[in-house]
């Protein structure tokens, strides 16, 4: 499909609409402005969930009683507090790094490709396909900042762009950063579900190439821009950015002469930042050589943070990136608690196991992939952080699995397609892209919306094609 402009304004002619693009757009401007009514702040939303979460344990769970529901919210609340910080370090030092004058000037020259709508969206679904299956933290901030240089040159649509850049990021689940992938690979981890219950572990290459994996990655990277090609919006309905404001907003003030003190020529001293950086290269090339180098949580802060002082340079430039960045990291702050919270009940009470116990009971070897994603696409909405929600779900799809005789892997695929899936509909890893987007979530699911059945379609099909992987 050639994803030209169909006129000088790249909006598809009236023939093209009727033929190919009428019935979806018209589809996606009911759901942009169905979304747009209805839908609350994020927020709001974990703050409903959470009450909808103490109903729902209260009436169907195995332990609902409100002591336990009580308990395992404060628990969950608490205990999910160092990851919260961890996922927050890494988005600051991800945004400080991906705002410096090198990336930003390699954003800017792939953004100049960019000549028309369609042609804009197809690059930034790419760019966002691209980054993320590298890192999902780095692809999250490069996916936004790219949006935005997009925006800066052609005139499109934001929220449909920025939704676009969304669904590219929903792939991290297949990529080498798939916390599912990664706790599955490693021997001896605590999260390593499979391994607990079987004595094997899933290396990353099983999980990476198996055809449950790929596949819907393939073609997804196909349909997904043509259907937001159908979804484009027309020069009357599009809503554009402000390319001057985004500009003046990205605008990189040049740092003030340092005074003439000791304390200011260390905080405009490269050579403070230098003594960094060497320390921890020092320590990570330690790392490669013993062969005990792992990409975690921890690993890719320090990794962000030494590129992100290397590339500013100095101090004091440094520590204005990551005060500029400090804002993304709110909500998440924010929200994560109660997601938390949220995860906690359905654990403490066991809702979770009768939701997983559910689907497994009435499936069968040529079955069981396909209902442990569709159980992993209702507990996403609940508890969107796929390695807390893989430990709440592992512990019965992969007995089931061994039971049916389908491989583990099949089913640690299945949850993690259905996580990207849900991150259409669920907003909680929306909020950091478009704080650094500058765009309102109601529009932005309305999209996002149509894509989930998309996704939900095709990872259903190819895990009832091949569910053995």
């Amino acid at each position: 499909m050639d994803f030209s402009d169909s006129n000088s304004h790249g909006v598809p002619t009236e023939s093209e609409a009727i033929v190919g693009g009428s019935v979806i757009r018209r589809l996606s401007r009911l759901c942009v402005r169905l979304v747009e009514q209805v839908m609350p702040d994020p927020f709001v939303i974990a703050v409903l969930l959470t009450g909808f979460t103490c109903v729902l344990a209260y009436a169907i769970a195995p332990k609902g009683a409100p002591s336990e529901i009580l308990t395992g919210w404060y628990d969950g609340v608490f205990k999910i507090a160092s990851f919260a910080f961890l996922v927050a370090l890494t988005l600051v030092t991800g945004h400080a790094l991906s705002t410096s004058k090198p990336v930003s000037k390699l954003l800017s020259a792939t953004a100049d490709l960019a000549t028309s709508p369609a042609g804009a969206m197809v690059l930034t679904f790419f760019v966002s396909l691209i980054s993320t299956l590298l890192n999902w933290a780095f692809g999250l901030v490069v996916t936004a900042l790219f949006a935005r240089e997009v925006a800066k040159r052609v005139r499109v649509d934001f929220a449909w762009l920025v939704a676009a850049a969304y669904a590219g990021w929903s792939f991290y689940v297949c990529g080498i950063s798939s916390s599912i992938a990664l706790l599955s690979a490693s021997s001896g981890s605590p999260m390593n579900i499979i391994e607990k219950l079987t004595g094997n572990i899933l290396p990353m290459k099983d999980f990476l190439l198996s055809p449950l994996n790929y596949l819907p990655l393939l073609l997804l990277s196909v349909i997904i821009p043509f259907v937001f090609w159908l979804m484009m919006p027309s020069a009357k309905e599009a809503v554009p950015a402000d390319p001057e404001k985004l500009k003046k907003e990205d605008a990189i003030a040049e740092d003030a002469p340092a005074p003439a003190t000791i304390a200011g020529w260390l905080n405009h001293s490269w050579i403070v930042n230098i003594i960094l950086v060497g320390t921890g290269a020092w320590y990570i090339g330690m790392k490669v050589a013993s062969g005990a180098f792992k990409l975690d949580l921890n690993m890719l802060v320090l990794i962000f943070l030494l590129l992100g002082l290397l590339m500013h340079w100095t101090p004091r430039a440094y520590l204005k990136a990551v005060n500029n960045a400090a804002r993304v990291a709110g909500p998440i702050l924010l929200q994560f608690p109660l997601y938390g919270g949220i995860m906690g009940i359905m654990s403490a009470t066991g809702l979770a196991d009768w939701m997983s116990e559910l689907f497994v009971q009435y499936s069968s070897g040529q079955t069981l992939s396909f209902w442990t994603f569709i159980s992993s696409l209702i507990i996403s909405v609940f508890v969107p952080s796929a390695g807390g929600h893989w430990v709440v779900q592992a512990p019965f799809a992969v007995p089931a699995a061994t039971s049916l005789g389908v491989p583990p892997g099949a089913v640690a695929i299945a949850v993690a397609l259905g996580e990207g899936a849900a991150d259409m509909i669920q907003p909680m890893w929306a909020i950091p892209l478009l704080a650094i987007a500058g765009v309102g979530l109601g529009r932005v699911m309305g999209y996002t919306l149509i894509i989930f059945f998309v996704m939900c379609t095709v990872m259903g099909g190819v895990l009832l094609m091949f569910p053995h992987g």
